[in-house]
């Protein structure tokens, strides 16, 4: 039976189900409060420079195809897909430059050059990442998952002990990789999901499986092309998508979500609301008028925001040859860096710093022999009250300092267009908790590495979607949170027409 379904917010994950509601038959209306849908997915440019404003790496594009054919689509004929050789390009202090390849024997020679008795071990390392993998597909990846319940009845036992539940990914690499270096590029991997590798469970080590055996990619014209080409599609369904109309509240009607109350007044009612902004903010705001929302807000509270970000979006009038598209400035210790960013919540002293230039792949990103940079440092979210405003200016330089001394020569006199991010903007345009880029946390100790369930306990017919729930953050994982949402809402609505 077809429903009226509102999805608020229109980020990759709102699209997403957005897709697949209309799919499977239902009135879809998705409503957007930015000028631009897309959520973190986004751009800004200047002076014929071209930024992705969120994400930047893509993995696990079969997500993707996937959300495309159910809609009787091929995602191919909305945009061109290239993978990125090399995957990625790691520099340490010591001068070291680590090229991360998806040809297997050109990575074990570049690991054999570094570390000899790597080689080998490496095999092993990357073998065990691929069955963490594949035991993922079983569940993590074809189910809305709501806790430690739901997974027991997609595994045996066995497999789950082959999850190696008590173990964090940090453990994981020390027991396989000797050199320091290997263990920090493979551990930083944790970062797709904005998660501490000394806290992450260790069946999070597929993503070097990801990224290593299935490849990353990039998506021509830039990543903001997935979302124009999902709102393509929406358009050929005949699903409207309402930019500048703002959710303040949504209604309940005895125990149930009935529709939405927008920021103009108007009223827009609806069978099933399924909320694109996180969780933990949505309790906070749309939801604040709901009788028990405090205590479910309460009962949310561990699942923490993951990391936020100072992004500078730096146009450069000249290219340095020696970077590659996707770039890792590494810290001098790992340990103290992510022990202040998930411990103690204070910005390190150093960072690891990500440099995208994606004009290496794309030339027409930058102007002729210009480069279009972005430059993410990973910061500790803001609590209640809080801004990084007083550190915009000081971690700025401190950045900029570390890309000039890791050989971006004189970068600060090339830098002709320069915008800035910072953890508030994040959450004041996208409702992000805390400025989280990647939803929550993964942890083993504080929610056993699972994410807010996608169905709301506290009313019938609200659903939320994105990188808050199942199965997290990141391009791949936003978009299978639609989906499977999708998913479970059919099965509810399959199982109540039942009674």
């Amino acid at each position: 039976m077809s429903k009226k379904i509102i999805v608020v917010g229109g980020g990759l994950a709102g699209l997403s189900a957005a897709i697949r509601l209309r799919a499977d038959g239902h009135e879809v209306t998705v409503l957007e409060k930015n000028e631009r849908a897309g959520g973190k997915l986004n751009i800004r440019s200047g002076l014929g420079y071209q930024f992705d404003t969120g994400p930047s790496i893509l993995t696990m594009p079969w997500t993707l195809e996937k959300l495309f054919e159910s809609a009787g689509r091929n995602l191919h004929d909305y945009l061109t897909v290239q993978r990125v050789e090399p995957q990625w390009r790691g520099l340490y202090e010591d001068g070291t430059v680590l090229d991360l390849v998806g040809d297997l024997p050109a990575m074990l020679d570049a690991i054999g050059e570094l570390s000899p008795e790597d080689r080998e071990r490496f095999l092993g390392y990357l073998d065990y990442c691929r069955k963490q993998y594949d035991l993922s597909m079983k569940s993590v990846y074809s189910r809305s998952l709501s806790g430690l319940p739901d997974l027991r009845h997609q595994h045996t036992l066995r497999e789950l002990f082959a999850m190696d539940p008590l173990k964090t990914v940090s453990q994981l690499t020390e027991q396989h990789l000797l050199h320091p270096h290997l263990r920090q590029i493979f551990q930083f991997f944790t970062m797709y999901i904005g998660s501490s590798p000394y806290a992450a469970p260790a069946v999070l080590s597929q993503l070097v499986y990801v990224q290593m055996g299935l490849g990353i990619y990039f998506v021509k014209g830039g990543m903001y092309e997935i979302a124009r080409a999902e709102l393509k599609l929406l358009q050929e369904l005949g699903v409207p998508v309402r930019t500048g109309a703002e959710v303040t509240r949504i209604i309940e009607t005895g125990g149930r979500a009935s529709g939405v109350r927008l920021s103009s007044g108007e009223e827009l009612h609806a069978d099933i609301v399924v909320c694109n902004m996180e969780a933990i903010p949505a309790h906070r705001t749309l939801l604040k008028e709901v009788s028990g929302s405090e205590r479910q807000m309460a009962k949310l509270g561990k699942f923490e925001p993951s990391v936020s970000g100072h992004v500078l979006l730096l146009g450069v009038n000249r290219s340095y040859d020696q970077f590659k598209h996707h770039n890792f400035f590494f810290s001098r210790n790992p340990e103290r860096e992510f022990h202040d960013m998930f411990v103690d919540r204070v910005p390190t002293v150093d960072p690891t710093v990500y440099v995208g230039i994606s004009s290496k792949s794309d030339p027409s990103q930058a102007p002729d022999d210009c480069e279009n940079w972005f430059v993410l440092t990973h910061v500790p979210p803001i609590q209640q009250g809080e801004s990084w405003e007083e550190n915009r200016r000081a971690y700025r330089d401190l950045v900029l300092d570390k890309l000039e001394r890791m050989g971006a020569e004189d970068l600060r006199s090339h830098i002709v267009y320069e915008e800035q991010f910072i953890p508030d903007d994040l959450q004041s345009l996208y409702g992000a908790n805390g400025g989280s880029i990647y939803g929550v946390v993964t942890d083993r100790k504080l929610n056993g590495g699972f994410k807010i369930p996608s169905r709301s306990p506290l009313l019938e017919g609200l659903y939320f979607v994105g990188g808050s729930t199942h199965p997290g953050g990141g391009v791949p994982m936003v978009t299978l949170s639609g989906q499977l949402t999708a998913d479970l809402i059919r099965e509810d609505l399959s199982r109540s027409q039942a009674i």
